[in-house]
């Protein structure tokens, strides 16, 4: 039976029946501002249909229902009838109509980042962190263009996103009018789907349709530009306008075929050495994942997306498997007979060789999203649907049907998983009073009891904080894992601060990443943000000096981010960043004096920043090279050595 889309509801806002085309100038009058609280957004990233309807049961219009207002107070109003409370937004010349608009919400909070790239990144640590559609807005040319390393990165990693863009007069597009880019097709590949508004009566549709694309299916990014002349031009809206996405719905998922399921329960009966290969698509599917491994005793092991979708501290968690998880995770897929893969996309970075990557085992692949089966790895039984159901209905078979009892005996499996695990486990050297990186992101998970919302940069820190970090829940780990974008670690702690107000919110960086986007300690101070920064400052391009150990015989090819006039000095000074932004920060550089300084930056209100000096020779181990196998595997060596 075909999917049917539920009509949006706006039960407190009737609408006009008839939507005027034009009006002539004139200038609004005063209305009083009449809001009720802010209520937060209702609706989870899902593929379920209903569940993407926003709520506006306390709305209030500041507009009578017949009168005329700007098209940005239409996009703005547009906004909180989505729930919208929070957006990232840096204003400009092509977007100043809708930031005067924003000053006239009093439901709509706007956070200022000091860069556009540093909003949307925000955006995305709001989602992320939350489950809720995050929001950034740009203006048009450079503002625009900005915006596109974190279109890319919430593509790739399924984050969902609308991004709105000022954009130059309807009249002047294509004239290579000052701050012009045509940002619909620059980022038309990097995007689910994106907008140019020409009719400023399409706003309360396009953005009831961008919204319902981001978050359902396969989560992404949606762009909606707005030229200024639309957003200047005065309408009465329309708020019933069905959306118009007939082809988009009917290709959506239906619930998952029973006979499918069926196939997936007698692989894991038959099976004896069945393994969970759990990815970023099971975030919103916990709850299922951890009983479907109560009922099954199978070993789970996690993509760096899918970190916290099963508890890594749980015995039956393998940890991270990939090109830097751990030996006894890339061991269970290696030697697997059943390699049930929920959620994931068979990234290069988790199968390295794809020839060699499970060739033992039969694959069930479980995806929401219809293009990852069979795109890189050819499953025996695949199921395209939501996995939250596939697994409720997996769940439910094998907890009803009498014949399965007894016939889940994975004991043997465990044992020698277990051996594995004491045999290689993650480990790490010490040397002298220098810190460990991996020993400090160790000293953090015991300090938070593992409780942090943990954010990063991109690079080694970003592997020793998921390697060693033990994170309980979804959501609680968030960094750029398709894209690989430095930066992304600040910006992103500030969007989950704001989502998660309360929260110990912690971003662990690099100082190569850290510095790409440290303008926005800026917007953590005015916002009186309390994002912890534990800054790893090895003074080079960690993971760069680490493949040109390994393999370009050491020669440094400008990876040294320090001063080449003065190598014994610490350079820039990070501190001196944060005290130009009032922020505290210190620096630790041996080992006795770490636990006593990450005490005092959890323990200090507000911001803080702590610097630690690592040894620069360290590597993030195992290490399986780049088109490798399993048999490839480094565990051990750093760059102290020559290879």
């Amino acid at each position: 039976m075909a999917a049917t889309v539920p009509k949006p509801v706006f039960s407190t806002l009737p609408s006009s029946s008839e939507t005027p085309k034009h009006f002539l100038r004139f200038a609004l009058p005063n209305i009083p501002l009449s809001h009720a609280q802010p209520k937060r957004r209702s609706f989870r990233i899902s593929s379920s249909l209903s569940s993407v309807t926003p709520t506006t049961e306390h709305l209030v219009s500041r507009f009578a229902l017949d009168q005329p207002r700007k098209g940005a107070d239409i996009l703005v109003e547009a906004l909180e009838r989505q729930g919208v409370t929070v957006v990232f937004a840096y204003p400009g010349g092509a977007s100043m109509e809708i930031h005067q608009a924003l000053t006239r919400s009093s439901t709509i909070r706007n956070v200022l980042p000091r860069h556009e790239q540093g909003g949307v990144f925000a955006a995305e640590g709001y989602a992320r962190s939350s489950g809720l559609p995050g929001v950034c807005i740009a203006t048009s040319g450079p503002g625009a263009t900005n915006l596109v390393s974190g279109l890319a990165d919430a593509m790739l990693d399924s984050v969902p996103l609308v991004a709105i863009t000022g954009q130059v007069p309807r009249r002047m597009i294509g004239t290579d009018a000052f701050q012009e880019t045509p940002i619909v097709e620059v980022t038309r590949s990097i995007t689910k789907h994106n907008y140019l508004v020409l009719d400023v009566d399409d706003i309360p549709r396009v953005v009831n349709e961008a919204f319902f694309l981001a978050t359902s299916g396969r989560p992404g990014p949606v762009l909606i530009d707005v030229p200024k002349d639309i957003q200047q031009q005065l309408a009465v809206p329309n708020w019933d306008q069905p959306i118009r996405l007939s082809g988009y719905t009917s290709r959506l998922p239906k619930s998952p075929n029973q006979f499918h399921l069926k196939q997936v329960v007698r692989l894991i009966v038959e099976s004896r050495k069945p393994i969970v290969y759990a990815g970023g698509g099971c975030l919103n599917s916990s709850d299922e994942l951890r009983r479907f491994v109560e009922i099954t005793g199978i070993p789970v092991a996690s993509t760096l997306m899918g970190l916290g979708a099963f508890p890594m501290s749980h015995d039956y968690s393998l940890h991270m498997l990939g090109m830097h998880g751990t030996v006894y995770a890339n061991y269970a897929v290696d030697r697997s007979d059943l390699l049930l893969a929920f959620g994931v996309r068979f990234d290069d970075r988790v199968t390295g060789k794809l020839e060699a990557f499970a060739s033992r085992a039969k694959i069930v692949h479980i995806d929401i999203d219809s293009a990852e089966i069979g795109k890189n790895k050819q499953p025996h039984v695949s199921v395209c649907a939501d996995l939250k159901l596939a697994l409720r209905g997996i769940n439910e078979m094998l907890e009803t049907r009498e014949e399965i009892e007894g016939k889940l005996y994975f004991e043997a499996w465990r044992r020698e998983l277990n051996e594995q695990k004491v045999k290689f486990p993650l480990s790490f050297k010490t040397f002298e009073e220098d810190i460990p990186p991996q020993y400090a992101i160790q000293m953090l998970d015991e300090l938070t009891d593992g409780n942090a919302i943990v954010s990063t940069g991109v690079g080694q820190h970003q592997m020793w904080a998921a390697q060693f970090y033990k994170y309980k829940r979804p959501r609680q780990w968030l960094t750029s894992g398709g894209l690989g974008a430095m930066g992304f670690g600040l910006p992103a702690a500030i969007g989950a601060a704001v989502a998660n107000p309360g929260a110990v919110v912690v971003d662990i960086d690099g100082d190569g990443s850290f510095i790409m986007n440290v303008q926005e300690l800026a917007t953590i101070k005015v916002e009186k943000l309390p994002v912890k920064i534990l800054l790893l400052n090895n003074q080079h391009l960690g993971m760069v000096v680490q493949w040109e150990d390994r393999f370009y015989k050491s020669n440094r090819a400008h990876t040294y981010l320090g001063d080449p006039s003065n190598e014994n000095k610490i350079f820039p000074n990070m501190l001196k960043f944060a005290d130009a932004c009032g922020i505290p920060a210190a620096r630790v550089t041996k080992k006795q004096n770490l636990r006593a300084a990450m005490q005092k930056m959890l323990e200090t209100p507000g911001p803080y920043l702590l610097e630690v000096i690592v040894p620069h020779q360290e590597h993030v181990l195992p290490m399986i090279p780049s088109n490798g196998s399993f048999q490839d595997v480094i565990t051990e060596g750093d760059g102290r050595k020559s290879y």
